[in-house]
């Protein structure tokens, strides 16, 4: 069964990585959005902004990384929504394959591209300026935590795309975990929000995930950060994926 499992999800993965490839423009609208938020704050609002660091993209980077995620996540649901609504579903349940291989195809898909659209994004910035003094193990440590938030957010991307009932709903469940980055220390320090927002911004998920990737850049300590970032990121997969399962399972029923 668990052979059975890895071959039908290679096969349906491959099947998914193939629309990707015949309509790039997925992934090259992934990107547009993060990088306008970039050139934006760099060259509009960055000569404005006290951020403490000597270079304001390298500050700003790690969370156009998250935008970038969230923004990306957004076309799994999307595409698992035309999938359902187009009977593949129905058609891959009277053939002899894994039932959730149809899910983790959906999710591989997710995880390629967006490290694709990451990895357009880092270039972009590195023609702005971006440095980073990170060695090989820190570049490591940041791509493990950039490819399991990217899990987390791509299983709870598969709910909507589930239960939705038409396609702006599947893909709108984005819009505020994009949004969620300016509420943390993403764009400016904790330190200059007033109260409430500062508490929010300090005990939410994206400021521990930003704080660890930027640190890990700069080949500074990172302290208790990336142990918080990977509780929240795990956290949040796993509720997510069991959510997302039982829901699958309803649907099918």
């Amino acid at each position: 069964m668990t052979t059975y499992f890895f071959a039908d999800t290679a096969v349906l993965t491959g099947r998914s990585l193939r629309h990707i490839t015949r309509s790039l423009d997925t992934i090259l609208t992934t990107t547009v959005m993060p990088i306008a938020f970039m050139l934006l704050f760099v060259y509009v609002f960055g000569g404005a902004i006290n951020s403490g660091s000597p270079s304001y993209v390298s500050y700003l980077l790690p969370g156009i990384l998250l935008i970038t995620i969230a923004s990306g996540v957004s076309y799994t649901a999307f595409r698992l929504f035309l999938d359902l609504q187009g009977g593949i579903f129905e058609r891959f349940q009277s053939m002899p394959i894994a039932r959730s291989s149809v899910l983790w195809a959906h999710v591989l898909t997710s995880l390629v591209a967006n490290l694709v659209s990451v990895g357009v994004v880092v270039l972009v910035a590195i023609v702005m300026g971006f440095r980073s003094s990170a060695g090989p193990l820190a570049w490591l440590e940041v791509t493990g935590i950039v490819v399991v938030f990217t899990l987390a957010l791509t299983w709870l991307a598969v709910i909507p795309g589930l239960t939705a009932t038409s396609v702006d709903g599947a893909s709108a469940f984005s819009y505020p975990l994009i949004f969620l980055p300016f509420i943390s220390s993403a764009f400016v320090p904790t330190a200059t929000m007033p109260g409430p927002v500062r508490v929010f911004a300090e005990n939410q998920p994206v400021t521990s995930i930003v704080n660890a990737i930027r640190n890990l850049f700069t080949d500074q300590p990172v302290g208790s950060d990336i142990w918080v970032a990977l509780a929240w990121c795990v956290g949040i997969l796993v509720v997510a994926y069991l959510f997302a399962m039982r829901t699958y399972r309803r649907k099918i029923a």
